[in-house]
């Protein structure tokens, strides 16, 4: 499965539909979370998704400059439909890659729910945080520095 890599402006109505219809289908229904999704830092951010044939996301995340100055980025709003395929991961690299080498972050930053830790650690990321809860469900700060 081909991953896309698209700024918001890039985006057609349909990706942007299917971005959203898959986000929410896991945040909002499946983790029973209701939670405001689009929170205009979609406007601001680069999304890479995977499609399958029908044109369905798959999975997505977004990444953006979280301080430009600083040169720390984000990821956030990272979700798969499919799992044990390894797509999860490959939009993880992805994203990193794309943070680091397009947008010259030198670190990068996210909430992760407690149960995925071993997910993220995986690139690279390690806790930062004591758990807090964010919208009902445990998270962690969690960073990835970039080593050169």
């Amino acid at each position: 499965m081909q991953l896309i890599t698209k700024h918001f402006s890039e985006l057609t109505t349909r990706e942007l539909y299917e971005i959203l219809k898959t986000r929410q289908e896991i945040f909002v229904v499946e983790q029973n979370c209701p939670c405001m999704d689009i929170d205009d830092l979609d406007l601001d951010a680069t999304h890479i998704f995977a499609q399958d044939e029908s044109g369905r996301v798959t999975g997505c995340l977004r990444v953006f400059m979280r301080d430009a100055e600083a040169g720390i980025a984000q990821i956030g709003r990272v979700v798969t439909l499919v799992h044990g395929q390894g797509l999860g991961g490959e939009l993880l690299h992805a994203g990193v890659l794309f943070a680091f080498e397009n947008m010259h972050a030198k670190k990068i930053y996210l909430h992760a729910q407690t149960y995925a830790i071993g997910y993220y650690a995986k690139e690279g990321f390690r806790v930062v945080s004591e758990e807090f809860m964010e919208d009902g469900i445990p998270h962690v700060e969690m960073e990835c520095v970039r080593e050169d």
